[in-house]
């Protein structure tokens, strides 16, 4: 299973913030943005991440995150020269989908709660997932403004629609989606749509067509955030910083993701600590390291 961060796109519904930077660098409290997408592609134990942006800021991401080796990842990148639908994404990253399957998170998206890394790791690695299509829905108050799925008495998903005036439920399907390696021939062979897009409902609808499409709903447990306008980036923000002092803990760091799941050890993580020196950031990371290494080496002794 390979991964995908959908980076790109100019932002312009938040101008002009985003005029020289792009949105998913923004701060999602005291992290950027794309840290959160990242942390959940880990958190499914996906190793092989390629991101897709903008070339004008490509290079800032390669300065932030560079090949991923801070973290035990393997991460590369490729341009997205003009922004052509969610998924284009996998037309722009055929070579490296190979024959693989591959699992898509767009960079605006931030998933958390309890349990929430189990449903996406049982996606990604269920033996089922080299055979089909999944996606995760999500109940919300304004669907109309996202894909929808339609349900069948039983529960079986009936049909999505991408922004519908009447929708016809008011489970939204969230930016995270997990296919088999047929993705690429459907991308390739789709029709822009009347808004010039390659749309990635089209993609679902084509599984679902065909009786393989998975739809795992997210309960009230799990917090899913769009952070797609001013608003709804200052609610994340707030989300953030809330669940943060309240626990003493970190959403989405991504070094404690990659020390707790075995991609890097205590000397790197000591590492990172001392590059963030003088922030709270490495201060936790300090932390960890004392109560997750030193305390078991005084142990061991």
């Amino acid at each position: 299973m390979k991964g995908i961060i959908l980076a790109g796109g100019r932002g312009t519904r938040l101008y002009p913030a985003t005029r020289v930077i792009s949105k998913h660098l923004l701060p999602i409290h005291d992290k950027p943005m794309i840290y959160y997408s990242l942390s959940t592609l880990m958190l499914a134990q996906i190793r092989e991440v390629l991101l897709i942006s903008m070339p004008d800021d490509l290079p800032m991401y390669r300065r932030l995150l560079g090949d991923g080796s801070e973290y035990g990842l393997r991460l590369t990148y490729v341009e997205q020269p003009r922004a052509e639908g969610i998924a284009q994404a996998f037309v722009l990253a055929r070579d490296f989908i190979g024959d693989s399957s591959v699992t898509l998170i767009l960079g605006d998206n931030v998933f958390y709660g309890e349990g929430f890394g189990d449903k996406v790791r049982i996606a990604t690695q269920h033996p089922d997932s080299a055979s089909g299509a999944t996606v995760f829905a999500y109940w919300v108050s304004n669907p109309g403004d996202f894909g929808v799925v339609e349900f069948a008495a039983d529960g079986a998903a009936l049909n999505i629609e991408e922004k519908p005036a009447k929708p016809r439920s008011n489970y939204a399907v969230t930016g995270l989606y997990v296919y088999d390696n047929d993705v690429v021939r459907i991308a390739a062979e789709l029709k822009p749509s009347a808004r010039g897009e390659l749309e990635i409902t089209d993609v679902n609808n084509a599984y679902l067509a065909r009786g393989n499409l998975r739809v795992v709903r997210l309960g009230r447990g799990i917090a899913w955030l769009d952070t797609g306008t001013h608003q709804s980036l200052q609610s994340a923000s707030e989300f953030v910083a809330a669940v943060q002092a309240r626990q003493g803990l970190r959403i989405a760091c991504l070094e404690e993701v990659a020390f707790r799941n075995g991609l890097i050890d205590g000397d790197a993580l000591l590492a990172s600590s001392r590059r963030y020196a003088g922030s709270e950031y490495g201060q936790y990371l300090q932390r960890i390291w004392e109560s997750e290494v030193a305390h078991s080496s005084e142990h061991d002794g």
